[in-house]
C-alpha cells in the first residue's frame, strides 16, 4: 500500500500544570525539507527530535511546531514583596529628609519599581518532563502517519482506475489498426492506378509497402505500454517509499503513449491516444504527492 506525502498530526499531553502541544504538517518534496518552531525549554533536544522526525517520515516538506501552554494561575510573574518594603521605606525616608511629597498612588509606585516583577527564576528540563513531550511527539508522528496512509489509500484506487482506463483505451486501438493497415495498401494501389501511364513493378511495391507498414507497427509499443501497467499495479502493492519509482515509470509510460501517437496515421487512434495522455497526465499530477 502506498502512502501519500500530505499528512497532518497533532497531540497534547499534560505533564504537571503545563499542555505540551506538538503539531506536524507534511506536504510533497524531492527530499526530506524539515522546519522547526521549538520552544526554548526543549531546544537542547532539537537534534533528538529532528532524527524523530526525519527517522519516521523520510521525505516531504515537513513543518514541526512544539510549545508548552500553562495555567495562567501558575505562570503569572509574581511581585517581590520584600524589594517592595525595601523601595517603600526609602522612599518615605527621602520624602521626610527633604520634603517631598509622598506618592498618592503608592502601588503605582512601587510596582514601576526595578525588578519589583521579574522572574528570576530558570525552567531546567528533567528527564521526566522530556519523556512526557517525547511521547507527544511520538503521538503526533503516528497521527500524521495514519494521515498519509488514508491519503495513501485514497490515491491508490485512483491510480487503479487510471491504469484500467488506460489499459482500455490501449485495446481499442487493436481494431483501427488492422484497418488502418489495409487502407494504406488500398490508398496508395488506387493512387498508383489513377496515374495510367506509370508502370509499376507489383513486387517491388509489396516490399515497399511491407517496409512502410513495419514504420508504422506500433505492436512494441503496445506490449511496451502493457508491461509498464503491469508494472505500475505490482510496484503499488509494494508499500511505501515507491513514489519517484511510479514517477519513473509513468515516464515510461508517456513515452510509448507518445510514439503510439507519433505513428497513428488516423483519426480515430490519434483521438484514442489523447484520451490516454489526459488519463496519464493525471497520474503524473498526483504521483508528486506518493512517498
Amino acid at each position: 500500500m502506498i502512502q501519500s506525502m500530505t499528512g497532518y498530526g497533532k497531540a497534547v499531553v499534560t505533564y504537571k500544570e503545563k499542555k505540551i502541544n506538538v503539531e506536524i504538517k507534511s506536504l510533497n518534496s524531492k527530499a526530506l525539507d524539515l522546519s522547526t518552531r521549538i520552544a526554548p525549554l526543549y531546544r537542547e533536544k532539537e537534534m533528538e527530535i529532528r532524527q524523530m522526525v526525519a527517522q519516521a517520515l523520510e521525505r516531504g516538506k515537513v513543518d514541526f511546531s512544539i510549545w508548552i501552554e500553562k495555567d495562567a494561575a501558575v505562570d503569572a510573574t509574581p511581585v517581590n514583596g520584600v524589594l517592595v518594603e525595601n523601595y517603600y521605606r526609602q522612599i518615605k525616608e527621602i520624602a521626610g529628609k527633604s520634603g517631598i511629597p509622598e506618592p498618592q498612588d503608592w502601588f503605582y509606585t512601587l510596582l514601576r519599581m526595578p525588578d519589583v516583577m521579574t522572574k528570576t527564576e530558570t525552567e531546567v528540563l528533567g528527564d521526566d518532563e522530556w519523556n512526557a513531550a517525547r511521547q507527544a511527539i511520538v503521538m503526533a508522528i503516528g497521527s500524521l502517519m495514519d494521515f498519509r496512509k488514508q491519503e495513501g489509500a485514497a490515491l491508490q484506487k485512483k491510480f487503479a482506475e487510471k491504469i484500467d482506463n488506460i489499459a482500455a483505451l490501449l485495446a481499442e486501438i487493436e481494431p483501427w489498426e488492422k484497418q488502418r493497415i489495409e487502407k494504406i495498401r488500398t490508398r496508395i494501389v488506387d493512387g498508383l492506378k489513377s496515374i495510367p501511364e506509370v508502370d509499376y513493378d507489383k513486387n517491388r511495391l509489396e516490399q515497399e509497402l511491407i517496409y512502410y507498414i513495419e514504420k508504422l507497427d506500433i505492436s512494441e509499443e503496445k506490449q511496451r505500454l502493457a508491461n509498464h501497467l503491469n508494472y505500475f499495479r505490482e510496484t503499488m502493492e509494494e508499500g511505501s517509499g515507491q513514489g519517484k519509482k511510479l514517477g519513473f515509470i509513468a515516464q515510461e509510460m508517456g513515452r510509448e503513449i507518445n510514439t503510439t501517437g507519433s505513428k497513428s496515421n488516423q483519426a480515430e487512434m490519434q483521438n484514442i491516444v489523447v484520451k490516454m495522455k489526459d488519463e496519464l497526465e493525471q497520474i503524473k499530477e498526483q504521483v508528486l504527492n506518493v512517498l
